[in-house]
């Protein structure tokens, strides 16, 4: 570009007009320049190498040489320039990728390009290139780790907020962090929350309740999500372990304990063992009891509380009429911080024994009374009580039947006795009204108490018993001088019309009178034993006691008295078979070749004692091959389990023990000595199966025939004896009878002293001697007779057996 200046030149003389062209020629006096401080260049870091970017030229004021000659990049790995000439002959630059590009790593280039003129000296300018490095989704947000761990308060209210490490893409813009999601939870949500620049992170808000006990740990997985197309996640697991707080009670498996505990229950003994829980964990569930109110101070002294384990036991004695119910409050309480507590009552119930007597109050009497006194009139008050509970605490109020009298509840355990029938002192001059009060426990307790009401008369009525037939029962070995019973009649006559006195009418039993066995009380009645009675010789007593009056003339009445003698467990069984010796050993010799099941011996033992307490079971005490024999506990038979080996010794021991069944059980023992001898007879464990040889048939007919003839001699004897005794008349004694005691107590040492079969001929004796023996005597002494004959058909047949070798 050339540059003219036009000038025109006027000259006067002569006038001329001259054109000139003045040409100015350009010097390098100017920079190149840029039109802008700085250019900026947005380039993806998903652009291919090679890609060309143009840049805006330099300008330079000066022409031709000294304009812009050429342009230099700033040292770069990824950029590089290519000048290029436009049409006007300008110079250009374009940027060229030659590296690509990673924002990640570097997200701003910063380079310097220079415009450089042709002038000498040469000039140039400069211009920054900013290159932004244009983000792509090519990074998924990430964790720093797999797995967070966090720890809540279980009482953390509502809407409390937790912070969450947030994610990191390495992406910006919409390519980074865009949102955070949670795994479905009934408890937790996130609120996504904007930082300063723009980062997202997330926030863990509680929106319900925690609850340690039912969810301990909540695992979570927490999603990070991009806004890159498309989009791309991380996870990472989010473990919340619920931390507990002291916010569960002890709670008592029931909140009331309703105990009975028997007032005899020994110090010591355990009433309850109370058990609280808390769902609450370490020292949250460590729990202490201990009493929050109780009744009084005797609560306290009475039972202990172990505050670790909460037993209450008995601490001092229990006395139902003392005190009967405890109330009390126990409370269990955790080791927690603000420990918590719970609570129950328990109620203990002292359960009564029957320890008191009913007790009978006699509160207002009215006597003498006229015997006109109109009916429904009230003659007496009387107040019952008793200190026991329940139904031994129940009290009945009796007064003898069959009196114009009755009794009517007034108040609670007040009686009135009222007039309910006409009284006629012609018939009854005086009543004896007894009131009986009797608990309803078990056994019953009673107590009662007497009044006399009087009507103004003369002496015409005789005594009265209250009962006209008493059963009075009495255990056998009773201590003399025991009372037996009160009989206690009453005389409704005045003054010494009424006084009574009591006397056995007199009555022989066996050549004994009533007198030397019994005795009574002549003022109260009282009945008394005046010996010790024996069951097995005396079972009964049927006899009349007499009330008279002192009246006079005297008047009397008598009612009858039965005494049944009750049965003890005093005589021990005796052995009567196999027969022995006294304290000598039963010896017994069995072929070696006995078959399995023989009959070896058969032991039987009698009881004199009543039936419950002579039932006999047999054992063996001892016995030398438990194996070889066997004992039936019931029949006494005693029988080989197996043949004889030639192992087995030559002699055998066996000790059977008979005992009777008795409370406390008493017996007697057996010593059989077996000896096993070589015999070629055989022996067959049932008769039946097999025929004996005709000598042992005769044999075993033999010793049958002989038993049944002595049975039925016997039998015989003892019908005859019976009828002459029953047909002779009674004659007067004229020497005194022997005393009863001295006959039993020759009995008993006869018994100590013999064998059963010596007693039997001894009562045979006694039973001839008797010159007027009494029936039961008779029918005990047929009795013993045919028992002595069965033993002896026992005996006869275990011999028969014996002799014949077989098993019967």
């Amino acid at each position: 570009m050339s540059c003219y200046l036009k000038l025109e030149a006027i000259l006067e003389n002569p006038l001329r007009i001259f054109n000139i062209e003045l040409e100015i020629q350009d010097i390098n006096d100017n920079a190149p320049q840029f039109r802008r401080e700085a250019i900026h260049l947005d380039i993806s870091e998903a652009t291919p190498k090679g890609e060309r970017f143009s840049l805006s030229n330099a300008v330079d004021p000066d022409v031709r040489i000294n304009s812009v000659k050429t342009y230099s990049l700033s040292e770069s790995d990824h950029f590089n320039i290519e000048v290029q000439t436009g049409r006007d002959g300008s110079k250009f630059a374009e940027l060229i990728l030659i590296k690509n590009l990673d924002r990640e790593k570097q997200a701003i280039h910063n380079l310097i390009l220079t415009a450089i003129d042709g002038g000498t000296p040469a000039r140039s300018g400069t211009v920054s290139i900013i290159v932004h490095v244009l983000d792509t989704n090519d990074n998924a947000p990430t964790f720093d780790k797999h797995n967070y761990s966090l720890k809540i308060m279980e009482n953390s209210p509502i809407g409390e907020r937790f912070s969450l490490s947030n994610a990191v893409d390495a992406d910006v813009g919409i390519n980074s962090v865009n949102t955070y999601r949670l795994s479905e939870s009934e408890h937790f949500n996130i609120e996504v929350q904007t930082g300063r620049e723009g980062s997202k992170f997330a926030d863990l808000i509680l929106t319900t309740t925690l609850d340690r006990e039912q969810q301990a740990v909540h695992n979570l997985i927490l999603t990070a999500v991009d806004g890159g197309t498309p989009a791309r996640s991380g996870t990472a697991s989010v473990i919340v372990r619920v931390l507990d707080t002291n916010d569960n009670a002890p709670k008592f498996d029931q909140p009331t304990y309703n105990i009975k505990i028997m007032e005899n229950s020994p110090i010591g003994s355990l009433v309850v063992h109370l058990n609280a829980t808390d769902l609450d964990e370490g020292s949250n569930s460590d729990l202490i009891y201990s009493y929050s109110l109780y009744t009084s101070e005797k609560t306290q002294e009475t039972f202990n509380l172990n505050p670790s384990t909460g037993e209450i036991t008995v601490k001092g004695v229990l006395n139902y009429e003392d005190f009967r119910i405890y109330d009390m409050e126990v409370i269990a309480t955790d080791k927690g911080t603000n420990s918590l507590s719970g609570q129950c009552t328990i109620k203990i119930m002292v359960e009564d024994m029957n320890d008191n007597h009913p007790q009978i109050s006699i509160k207002s009497f009215q006597s003498p009374v006229s015997e006109d006194i109109k009916l429904d009139t009230v003659i007496a008050v009387v107040s019952v009580s008793d200190k026991d509970s329940g139904d031994n605490g129940v009290v009945d109020l009796h007064i003898p039947d069959h009196m114009p009298f009755k009794l009517r509840e007034s108040s609670d355990n007040y009686y009135e006795l009222v007039v309910s029938e006409p009284l006629d002192r012609e018939k009854v001059p005086e009543y004896d009204i007894t009131f009986t009060v009797t608990d309803r426990g078990s056994p019953p307790l009673s107590d009662n108490e007497t009044m006399t009401l009087e009507l103004l008369d003369v002496n015409d009525n005789v005594p009265q018993f209250p009962q006209s037939f008493y059963t009075i029962r009495v255990m056998e070995n009773n201590a003399p001088g025991a009372l037996l019973s009160s009989l206690t009649a009453f005389d409704p006559d005045l003054h010494e019309n009424q006084y009574l006195v009591y006397f056995i009418l007199e009555k022989e039993i066996a050549n004994t009178s009533m007198s030397m066995l019994f005795s009574i009380n002549p003022e109260n009645g009282n009945l008394y034993a005046l010996k010790t009675f024996d069951y097995e010789i005396e079972k009964e007593f049927l006899f009349h006691i007499e009330a008279r009056d002192s009246g006079s003339p005297p008047l009397s009445s008598n009612v009858t008295v039965h005494i049944i003698i009750v049965d003890q467990n005093d005589n021990a069984p005796v052995i009567v078979s196999p027969w022995r010796a006294h304290g000598s050993v039963v010896e017994e010799k069995i072929p070696r070749s006995t078959d399995k099941g023989s009959l070896v011996a058969k032991v039987i033992a009698l009881d004199v004692d009543s039936v419950h307490n002579s039932r006999i079971t047999y054992q063996f005490l001892q016995v030398t091959d438990a194996n070889l024999f066997s004992l039936d506990q019931y029949n006494g038979e005693i029988r080989t389990m197996r043949m004889f080996s030639y192992r087995d010794p030559r002699h055998q021991q066996l000790v059977v023990v008979a005992k009777d069944n008795g409370q406390p059980a008493l017996s007697a023992t057996v010593t059989i000595k077996l000896s096993t001898v070589e015999t070629a007879v055989k022996a067959y464990s049932d008769m039946t199966e097999v025929p004996l040889e005709y000598d042992i048939f005769s044999d075993l007919n033999l010793y049958l025939v002989i038993g049944l003839g002595s049975v039925s001699f016997l039998l015989l004897i003892t019908i005859l004896v019976t009828i002459v005794l029953k047909c002779q008349k009674p004659k007067a004694s004229k020497t005194a009878p022997p005393c009863r005691n001295s006959v039993i107590s020759e009995r008993n040492s006869t018994i100590a002293d013999s064998t059963l079969v010596s007693n039997d001929a001894y009562w045979y004796s006694l039973f001839l001697k008797r010159e007027q023996p009494d029936s039961s005597v008779v029918l005990k002494l047929a009795f013993e007779g045919g028992l002595f004959s069965h033993v002896l058909v026992s005996i006869f047949v275990s011999t028969a057996t014996k002799r014949a070798g077989s098993k019967f």
